[in-house]
């Protein structure tokens, strides 16, 4: 059967885009049912009090941290339709002091950097979990813990390798998948609760509270391990922007109802079968037995969609930070060409494979990676809940701003309960949050270093100076591009060029990029000719816009003889500018990092001392 083709012409556009959004956005938070149970009742007993007190916590932070946060809260916020830390960034910086922007700057960046760290975690963990299903076939019972580890590196290095092709062929495929897999999730989670229809008093909060005030120490532990039915909530508004926010909803409607059900049927399931250890997939093997290989296959699918979800979102966020100038110029690839967003970072994905393959080895259980899993999406979730927070008081919404401060609280209370995994592998989290965001750190340190060591000439002066040259000097027949980062400000290599030099062309045009605010969007043109055959040629783009650069060169009439472009040599003692210095040195330039003709490029080394 071929699930991409389910006659889609025949189903309306709404629910086509929430479909869509099934495969996109929920493939994280849809698989959770695999292992939040499983590694909570690990620690405690499932005594019918625990059963309904943790059922409760689930179903109550789905509510609260999920849909009242992101759903409602988050998702009101945005610019253009678009969502995420980023936007939230923008949002608040017209609305604070430069101190204060450059708090929420930071904490944007250490949100952006966990999210980078649950990039790692989640396949890693969603991979070894499916694999571990296994177990339950008959004669598989005493599989070893070595081979199910193998299986989980072949998925997740077949996984990896394929990203280079883009998602865009089979993506068509992600959402009517994930509608069974919620279906089946549903459907096994039903049965079982008529098995024990007590488990329904779960949906009164009460048992969540009592549960935690009966006993405090037990109850934090356990919430760093609830939190796990929570991990992926922060898609709803980062894709907003791909999908729309409606969509997006009504999606979550239909997935909230189907991920309570199962929960609420491993509870039922757990209350007679309290020797239970693989909850779920005993669940579903008791429901049917003769369908259980199939639904391990379709677990193994929607585990893999999930993880790819992930992965595609970690491309976005690094472009994004690449785009705003926060991040160092990787190499990209563009895998579609109809969708903009379909993107494709080599050096990212290999180290995200590597990083993968060392956690599955490293922690062997997915039990193991659950204690590093949660930490990093609550640290997110509490960045996002301060800076909704403040958005909302700024902006006078003070009921709104009152209850975000509430799940502010709440999300305080998951992220004090997540802080026990740090010694028994949430350090996992933090090791990988602090590379990108120290990065990044660096990165923008040396930056700004460097532009004050180079001394760019102001655009005054240097239009002067090219004036005064230029009633001597030999003009080459043809177009000289030069690529300078701003318009106010003209570098040190172009000055080096054609006043060192005397190289200067019958018309030269100085090009600058600009990155806006806003997500998409390209403007190009000529802004004023500062002096004969000297002219100025901007390009704004939004920071999610995937650019052709060549190509608006090109119509704009441009048609260079030679392409300069500057490029600092480094020399320095200190260990941070070596870093940044090393950085340098293994990214792409701006010229190759947007594809322009290599035969036309000419490079101008320049040494600097840091």
């Amino acid at each position: 059967m071929k699930i991409g083709s389910l006659q889609t012409s025949h189903i309306p556009s709404h629910l086509k885009e929430s479909i869509k959004s099934l495969g996109i956005v929920f493939g994280d938070i849809g698989t959770s049912p695999i292992y939040t149970l499983y590694v909570v009742f690990l620690l405690i007993q499932p005594t019918m009090f625990n059963i309904l007190g943790v059922l409760s916590l689930i179903v109550w932070t789905l509510i609260t941290v999920v849909t009242i946060q992101y759903a409602w809260l988050a998702m009101s916020l945005s610019q253009k339709g678009e969502g995420g830390t980023i936007v939230l960034r923008e949002i608040l910086a017209p609305m604070l002091s430069k101190r204060m922007a450059a708090v929420f700057t930071i904490l944007s960046v250490i949100g952006i950097s966990f999210l980078i760290g649950d990039g790692v975690i989640t396949p890693a963990i969603s991979i070894l979990s499916a694999v571990e299903g296994l177990r339950l076939i008959p004669t598989w019972e005493y599989i070893h813990q070595n081979l199910l580890m193998l299986i989980a590196c072949i998925v997740a290095v077949v996984l990896f390798i394929f990203q280079r092709k883009g998602t865009e062929t089979v993506s068509v495929a992600f959402g009517p998948v994930m509608v069974i897999w919620f279906l089946a999730l549903g459907i096994s989670g039903f049965n079982a609760i008529l098995t024990n229809p007590s488990v329904l008093w779960a949906l009164n909060p009460w048992h969540a509270v009592h549960y935690i005030i009966s006993s405090p120490l037990t109850g934090l532990i356990v919430l760093s391990k609830v939190i796990l039915c929570a991990t992926g909530g922060e898609a709803l508004y980062a894709d907003m922007g791909h999908l729309g926010r409606l969509p997006i909803i009504r999606a979550w409607g239909f997935a909230f109802i189907l991920l309570v059900l199962n929960y609420l049927g491993q509870g039922a399931y757990l209350s007679l079968h309290p020797q239970s250890e693989y909850i779920f997939y005993e669940m579903m093997y008791a429901a049917a037995p003769s369908l259980y290989v199939p639904f391990l296959f379709l677990s193994l699918i929607a585990t893999v969609i999930a993880s790819q979800a992930m992965i595609s979102g970690i491309f976005s966020i690094v472009y994004q930070g690449i785009t705003t100038n926060i991040m160092p110029k990787l190499k990209v690839d563009y895998t579609s060409r109809k969708l903009r967003s379909q993107i494709y970072i080599p050096f990212i994905n290999w180290a995200l494979l590597v990083l993968v393959i060392i956690a599955i080895l490293e922690f062997r259980e997915a039990a193991n990676l659950a204690n590093a899993y949660g930490l990093a999406a609550i640290c997110t979730m509490t960045i996002t809940s301060i800076m909704i927070t403040t958005i909302f008081w700024l902006k006078g919404c003070y009921i709104k701003a009152g209850i975000a401060l509430c799940m502010m609280a709440i999300n305080g209370l998951y992220l004090v309960a997540s802080i026990s995994k740090i010694p028994y592998g949430g350090y996992w989290s933090i090791l990988i949050a602090m590379i990108p965001l120290s990065i990044v750190l660096i990165y923008t340190a040396g930056k700004r270093r460097l532009y004050n060591l180079i001394r760019p000439k102001t655009l005054r002066e240097f239009a002067d100076r090219y004036e005064r040259t230029l009633v001597d000097a030999t003009r080459i027949p043809g177009t000289g591009v030069f690529f300078s980062k701003g318009v106010s400000r003209i570098p040190s290599y172009i000055v080096h060029i054609m006043f060192t030099n005397n190289i200067m062309y019958e018309d030269n045009i100085i090009v600058s990029v600009a990155t806006q605010d806003k997500p998409f969007g390209v403007t190009a043109s000529f802004t004023q000719q500062l002096a004969p055959g000297l002219r100025l040629f901007e390009i704004r783009m939004g920071y999610m816009e995937i650019m052709n650069l060549s190509k608006i060169l090109k119509m704009a009439n441009i048609d260079p003889k030679v392409i300069f472009y500057g490029q600092e040599e480094i020399e320095t003692r200190n260990v941070f500018w070596k870093i940044f210095a090393l950085i340098k040195k293994l990214t792409p330039s701006f010229v190759q990092f947007y594809k322009l003709p290599t035969n036309k490029l000419h490079g101008v080394l320049m040494r600097v001392e840091m």
